[in-house]
């Protein structure tokens, strides 16, 4: 998530120097691109568990399937290693069959066993549908092999909406390379760490202590099932050579895949420049540099659906915010559209309201009810009404706490993050000339920023948000764990403001409303009734906003069509996926025009 937002490089590096002729030249048979999703370390191994691992999704590391960008369902996807699935209605039991012509790069074939070993390696680390305690929501329950191509899945008694979903993430490696990871007993184990009492917890003990010894497993080589299998690496790319054994070896035109490091996005913009890249996947970038790009021949944008919103959110255990009419007058003194033109021009929208949701999803799930929400338009005057109510006064021209003590708002971002430096200072102007006190003070980098967030040194703190498509993950981002409601074992449990990384520290319940319990519903109840429920949480996040909504983020890719051509269209739903899924599905042909 981190490049969501600007990532400002400390220098500007000259492409040149960092890869020496890298990229393509016309005709070549090498597609040359960079890895949104990390930073190339040489020093780290070929293996998909390692954060920093070298291997590359969708090229080399091969999914069951890939989700697409549905504003609102998250459970449609396109095929990868399972050629196809059934799921019953409550997401119980989910049968997976594989690719039939699925091999992996050393000849040998794609089997159930690979897939359950994998889900085995899962276990480990935890978490979505592998968690080691039964009483997680969405967890496994059973891994069973029904012959060679075919794995079913069954869930525990505590299901999720997610279920489907987690399971087709799930990355595929071969049983004949990380196998022995797992001791002989291990799923033996894992049915042991599933009861309760002691030798429950020691079993468990046991499955989560293999993690750093999943984590740091180093293959001689890749055995890859993908389109591609790495053959070099270096600090500066890394080089993908063609699988031969890929299943739909016809659908894929490069003969070689070329990943270019990477220090800040002001290197990418370079690359996109002087023309090394044949695509990026989204980088925030101003409309001057945006431009520059869109001046190399054969640069072109394809926007789309980008799930994810920025918010300006509150921590309601400090005054005055603890007062909504505080809230809502800021929310009237802040002029989102000039906020979106100063920050992200080309990769947001200005929120049209405050909802939690993305513009696009919001219209799917609220329909005509978005109609019936407070829009938020820049008014001072009820901004001035809104902060009287909450017994502010203005003293000298300057609006005061309602002891007459100093009011000085203060918004907090991680410098790093270039966009929300500019949102912060945009905003702070507007207050400024509306006689609030205002100031903007940064983080050193994020992980910083994250942790002083959560320990509640924050007034104001800018807040990703709207992480569709599904409803639970939507919410959660503000009735969650940051805001005191936390799942655990299945119990949904509520910790004082101010406690375990309870930084919003909001009232439980809202307009006779307990917005937690809502959105911890919201994981395993109908369609119909989710979408009753997001309704509720849209109309009372309007009215109480623990954020303010900002802008939506605009999912902006580039292209070049100077080599290949068969790009995705503006909103296609595969934009938000690698470009070596495009290759899977027979999208990139080589030729430019």
């Amino acid at each position: 998530m981190k490049r969501l937002a600007a990532i400002t490089a400390v220098a500007v590096i000259s492409t040149a120097s960092a890869c020496g002729g890298a990229g393509g030249s016309a005709g070549s048979d090498v597609y040359t691109t960079i890895d949104g999703a990390k930073q190339i370390d040489a020093t780290a191994p070929i293996n998909p568990f390692n954060p920093q691992g070298n291997t590359f999704l969708g090229y080399d590391a091969m999914s069951l399937a890939w989700p697409k960008n549905d504003p609102v369902d998250p459970n449609r996807f396109y095929p990868g290693i399972a050629a196809t699935w059934t799921v019953t209605p409550d997401q119980g039991e989910v049968v997976v069959r594989l690719q039939p012509a699925a091999r992996w790069s050393d000849g040998k074939p794609v089997t159930s066993e690979d897939v359950r070993t994998s889900i085995g390696l899962a276990y480990t680390q935890g978490g979505t549908a592998y968690a080691v305690d039964p009483k997680a929501a969405g967890s496994a329950a059973d891994v069973q092999v029904l012959d060679a191509k075919t794995v079913k899945v069954t869930q525990g008694a505590n299901k999720s909406n997610l279920f489907l979903r987690n399971v087709l993430s799930t990355v595929v490696v071969p049983a004949h390379v990380f196998g022995g990871l797992l001791p002989a007993d291990f799923w033996a184990t894992l049915k042991a760490a599933r009861g309760s009492g002691p030798a429950a917890e020691k079993a468990k003990t046991a499955i989560t202590g293999l993690a750093q010894k999943v984590i740091s497993f180093a293959p001689a080589k890749d055995v890859s099932a993908g389109p591609f299998v790495l053959e070099r690496v270096n600090p500066g790319e890394a080089l993908l050579v063609r699988n031969k054994y890929f299943y739909a070896n016809q659908n894929v035109a490069p003969e070689r895949v070329k990943v270019l490091n990477y220090t800040g996005n002001q290197q990418i913009w370079n690359y996109l420049i002087s023309g090394k890249l044949d695509s990026a996947p989204f980088t925030a970038v101003p409309t001057d540099v945006l431009n520059r790009i869109r001046q190399t021949q054969g640069n072109e944008v394809r926007k789309g659906f980008s799930p994810v919103a920025v918010s300006m959110a509150f921590n309601q255990t400090h005054k005055p915010y603890d007062n909504v009419h505080v809230r809502r007058a800021l929310a009237y003194l802040i002029d989102r559209s000039q906020v979106t033109k100063v920050a992200s021009p080309e990769a947001g929208t200005p929120a049209e309201t405050t909802t939690g949701i993305h513009a696009k999803s919001a219209k799917s799930w609220l329909g005509d009810g978005l109609g019936d929400l407070d829009a938020y338009q820049v008014n001072p005057a009820k901004a001035a009404q809104e902060l009287k109510a909450a017994g502010m006064t203005q003293q000298g021209g300057k609006w005061a706490m309602p002891d007459g003590s100093p009011w000085q708002v203060e918004i907090h971002v991680p410098a790093s993050f270039s966009d929300w430096v500019s949102a912060a200072k945009a905003i702070t102007s507007q207050l400024n000339d509306h006689g609030i006190d205002a100031s903007v003070i940064t983080a050193a980098d994020y992980t910083l920023y994250l942790d002083e967030l959560s320990s509640g040194r924050y007034d104001i703190g800018f807040w990703l948000m709207a992480l569709g498509p599904s409803p639970y993950n939507i919410f959660q981002r503000i009735y969650g764990s940051a805001n005191g409601w936390q799942l655990l074992a299945g119990q949904l449990t509520r910790v004082p403001p101010g406690t375990q990384g309870n930084w919003m520290g909001g009232p439980e319940t809202l307009d006779g409303v307990n917005p937690g319990t809502l959105t911890g519903r919201l994981n395993a109840v109908s369609p119909e009734e989710q979408r009753r429920i997001v309704g509720m949480l849209a109309k009372v996040t309007n009215q109480e906003l623990p954020v303010i909504q900002l802008y939506d983020y605009v999912n902006t890719q580039f292209v070049s069509t100077t080599r290949y051509t068969g790009w995705p269209s503006a909103d296609s739903d595969v934009l938000r996926l690698p470009a070596g899924v495009w290759m899977q599905l027979g999208m990139i042909k080589k030729g430019g025009r």
